[in-house]
């Protein structure tokens, strides 16, 4: 049972999970994977029939979708997955249903780095469209980070990341015209980091 589930949903994030059990991400909804990386959120979407498009900024994580939407979803065009950078993404605006965004946007260089990527992934929505971003928060270890500027900080874990506050969220939501689906939820993984959820529908 545990390898038919493995194979059947890959290594889908429990959190983008939720998301589909809920209904909020349905069988004929166009899908973009923003950081797609080698696609481990997108084996369930491929083999249910979804239409899915992504980008990575890293030539081999898009060989590696490109090879897995080819081997489960052979009629989806190549052309699906581009090598780009999310802030320069050429699909077209207002064209997609959904977006996801899996621990990418911590990599961002500094704040405008960071609202750059987030207001173009916005402008890709469709009207009532969902954003799903996973991504790095401060919430729960302000005394434990460091700022190395723009944003940036050292982590307890070792790592540097650009990092949210819970604040900043809900202030970028307002500011984009989009509202909350779900409250911020953050996991503070043993006072080493911290993962927020933040998931935002546009307008209809």
């Amino acid at each position: 049972m545990r390898d038919s589930l493995a194979e059947h949903f890959g290594g889908i994030d429990i959190y983008l999970f939720d998301q589909i059990l809920r209904g909020r991400i349905a069988p004929g909804m166009r899908v973009l994977d923003a950081g797609c990386g080698g696609g481990r959120n997108l084996v369930y979407l491929l083999r249910s029939g979804y239409d899915v498009v992504a980008v990575d900024a890293d030539p081999a994580a898009v060989e590696a979708t490109r090879a897995l939407a080819a081997s489960l979803a052979p009629r989806l065009p190549s052309s699906n997955f581009a090598v780009e950078p999310i802030e320069g993404m050429t699909i077209a605006d207002a064209s997609v249903d959904v977006i996801i965004s899996s621990a990418v946007l911590h990599f961002a260089q500094d704040r405008s780095h960071f609202e750059a990527m987030v207001r173009r992934m916005w402008r890709a929505l469709a009207p009532g469209g969902l954003l799903f971003c996973r991504l790095a928060a401060s919430t729960g270890l302000e005394d434990r980070i460091v700022p190395v500027g723009g944003g940036r900080y050292a982590l307890p874990d070792g790592s540097e990341r650009y990092l949210v506050s819970q604040s900043q969220l809900v202030e970028l939501t307002k500011a984009l015209g989009g509202a909350l689906v779900d409250p911020i939820k953050s996991t503070i993984v043993q006072d080493r980091r911290c993962m927020a959820t933040w998931v935002v529908r546009a307008p209809r």
